[in-house]
C-alpha cells in the first residue's frame, strides 16, 4: 500500500512541487488548497485533491475526514506548509491583521497537526513535518506580522518534538530562505486591506523600500532556489530512517543560523540591516 501525506499550500510554489515530487516517488498525495478552482486544476494534473483552508475550523476537520476516509483512517504524514505573508512596518500593524495571519500560519496549522496526531498514534508511526522560514529564526524589517507567526512556529514545533519522543511520531521543522513562489505576490491584498501606509510616519520609507520590493517585479533572488530544493530536504525528512529534527535550505539560512549565534546583538543587527 502507498503511503500516505497530507500537504497543505498545494496550489503553486512549495507545496505544488511537493505534491508532484512525492506523488513521483510513489507517495499518495492529498495536495490542499484553498480554493476548489486550484484543487480542479492539481485533479486535471493526476493529483488527488480537496480543499483545506488552515483559516476554517470547519474546513481543516472536514479535509482530515476526507483524508481518512480514502485511506481506510491512516495517514504516514502530514506537511504543513501553507502560508501567507502581510507587510508592513510593526508600528503600522492593526491587531486585526496579526489576528488574521496567525490564524492561517499557526492556529489552522495547529489544529490540522492535532487532528491527524490521532490516527498516527493508533497506527504506531506517523511524520509530522512543518516548513517554517529563515524568518523564524531572525527578523527582517517590514516582515514583522510573517516572521511572528514562523518564531512561534519553531516553538510550538520543538515543543512537539519533544513531547512525541516517547511516540513513534517524529516532528521536523524546515526552514527555507528564498525560495521561487508567488508569496510576494499574494501578500499584496492582505498589504492593501491593513496597512495604511500612506498615514504612517514611516510614508517616505514605503515609497523608497517596501513598495518597490513589493510592487515591481526585480527576478530572481541573488540566493533564491526553486521549490525543488526544498521538496529535496522533504524526501529526507519523510523516507529518512532517521530524519533530522531541522532541515535548512538555501545558503542565507545557513548564515543567518551562524551569525544569529556568534555575533553579539549590535553587530547582528548592523548585520540585518545591511542585508
Amino acid at each position: 500500500m502507498a503511503r500516505s501525506v497530507l500537504i497543505t499550500g498545494c496550489s503553486s510554489g512549495i507545496g505544488h512541487d511537493a505534491a508532484h515530487a512525492l506523488a513521483a516517488r510513489g507517495w499518495r498525495v492529498f495536495a490542499t488548497c484553498r480554493q476548489e478552482a486550484d484543487c480542479a486544476r492539481l485533479r486535471s494534473e493526476g493529483l488527488e485533491s480537496f480543499p483545506l483552508d488552515y483559516a476554517s475550523e470547519e474546513s481543516i476537520a472536514a479535509a482530515v475526514d476526507e483524508a481518512l476516509s480514502r485511506t481506510g483512517g491512516t495517514l504516514d504524514a502530514l506537511y504543513n506548509n501553507g502560508a501567507f505573508g502581510c507587510p508592513g512596518a510593526v508600528e503600522d500593524l492593526p491587531r486585526g491583521a496579526l489576528r488574521e495571519i496567525f490564524e492561517t500560519n499557526l492556529f489552522g496549522v495547529h489544529d490540522l497537526t492535532r487532528r491527524v496526531i490521532p490516527a498516527m498514534r493508533a497506527q504506531g508511526h506517523g511524520r509530522i513535518v512543518n516548513c517554517s522560514s529563515v524568518l523564524g529564526l531572525v527578523p527582517l524589517k517590514w516582515r514583522g506580522a510573517y516572521s511572528a507567526t514562523k518564531y512561534a512556529l519553531e516553538g510550538l514545533t520543538d515543543t512537539l518534538r519533544l513531547e512525541m519522543r516517547d511516540t513513534p511520531i517524529r516532528v521536523i521543522l524546515i526552514e527555507p530562505g528564498p525560495v521561487t513562489s508567488k508569496i510576494r505576490v499574494n501578500s499584496i491584498p492582505h498589504f492593501e486591506r491593513w496597512v495604511d501606509w500612506t498615514a504612517s510616519a514611516r510614508a517616505d520609507q514605503y515609497r523608497t523600500s517596501l513598495l518597490q520590493r513589493l510592487y515591481e517585479d526585480r527576478g530572481r533572488d541573488r540566493f533564491e532556489l526553486p521549490p525543488s530544493a526544498v521538496s529535496r530536504k522533504l524526501v529526507h525528512a519523510l523516507e529518512a530512517r532517521h530524519p533530522r529534527p531541522r532541515y535548512f535550505v538555501t545558503t542565507p539560512t545557513y548564515l543567518m543560523n551562524i551569525a544569529r549565534r556568534v555575533l553579539p546583538t549590535p553587530a547582528f543587527d548592523w548585520l540585518i540591516d545591511k542585508g
